[in-house]
């Protein structure tokens, strides 16, 4: 019998999905080359001296509370929607030949429901701003946040631009934040088989330092997308495999460079199991980041404690529903 361990931390689920769901878009492989010669295509690391800046952009967010947003209708009545406080961070890090440095951050906190009315909440340990969601799931109150936190993204990444000559890799989809100019996304987990028959073999069979031809992706929102394979253990055919996208405004010459460019760059960053435990998907740069931003969001006890002493203290009915974040 043989048989192989998926390298991440088991913790964090898999890198790829038990029963990945096939994709419902229409999948086009004949961006780079004819389906009858897809094949792996071997990246070659540039030299040190021409390695170009790379800026990573990654967010993260947490719950801080859960909360009842209670409203007065113009009968004298009151309805309550459930909402959420949340803190999310948005950062860059740039990566230039022998150096790395946090580029822009910018912190942000919420306060999402469906309720009519809803308004800021101000508190001493920062203000959260009022962003409304499309119902009362938790899904769409999440989602309300992530939308918060995208936009920071997308600000940060412009911040983070100097010469215009960087490489902006975005961790995960690139759907919300496509009009970061050439910036391509990375997706370390797979849910979706987007390929199938000969194009899925040349997917297993990636070597290190290796991607399959770019393919374009045809739904509502359509994009380019190639598989690269990272450094790292063996764990399995699709150990170590991440995925890019890139906008499909793009011409189809203009995205087999970037993919190329882009993905022979990406192993510099790979990480190792014994530092990183998403390696080597989960790059260097973007852990140290991800780190970086959670420190910043706040003391969760603290903000957790001035939320219960402010919705004590105010008679608008702004009252978290449990003692657990």
């Amino acid at each position: 019998m043989r048989f192989a361990v998926d390298p991440w931390d088991p913790d964090y689920g898999s890198s790829v999905g038990t029963d990945p769901a096939e994709s419902e878009a229409d999948v086009r492989i004949d961006v780079e080359c004819e389906p009858d010669a897809w094949a792996a295509i071997t990246l070659t690391e540039p030299l040190a001296g021409d390695v170009p800046p790379v800026v990573f952009i990654d967010g993260v967010r947490r719950i801080d509370a859960r909360t009842w947003i209670q409203t007065d209708g113009e009968s004298g009545s009151s309805s309550s929607e459930p909402g959420i406080f949340a803190s999310y961070g948005a950062g860059a890090v740039r990566c230039e030949p022998g150096r790395a440095e946090i580029a822009a951050v910018e912190i942000g906190h919420v306060v999402a429901s469906p309720a009519r009315g809803l308004g800021d909440v101000v508190l001493r340990a920062g203000t959260w701003r009022a962003v409304a969601a499309r119902d009362a799931t938790i899904e769409s109150l999440t989602y309300a946040v992530h939308e918060a936190m995208t936009k920071a993204e997308v600000r940060v990444a412009e911040m983070a631009r100097r010469g215009g000559d960087e490489m902006i890799v975005v961790d995960g989809p690139l759907r919300d934040r496509s009009h970061v100019p050439d910036a391509v996304g990375l997706i370390k987990t797979h849910h979706v088989r987007y390929l199938a028959d000969r194009a899925a073999t040349v997917v297993d069979g990636l070597g290190i330092g290796q991607r399959t031809p770019v393919f374009l992706v045809v739904s509502k929102w359509s994009r380019y997308s190639w598989y690269v394979r990272l450094p790292g253990l063996d764990g399995g055919p699709w150990s170590g495999v991440v995925r890019c996208e890139a906008t499909a405004e793009l011409a189809p010459e203009a995205v087999v460079t970037l993919a190329q460019q882009v993905s022979g760059l990406l192993a510099r960053f790979a990480s190792e199991p014994h530092k990183e435990p998403r390696a080597p998907q989960n790059l260097y740069p973007i852990a140290g980041l991800e780190r970086a931003l959670r420190r910043r969001l706040g003391d969760s006890a603290v903000i957790y404690r001035a939320l219960r002493s402010a919705a004590a203290a105010t008679s608008s009915a702004v009252r978290p529903v449990s003692a657990a974040p």
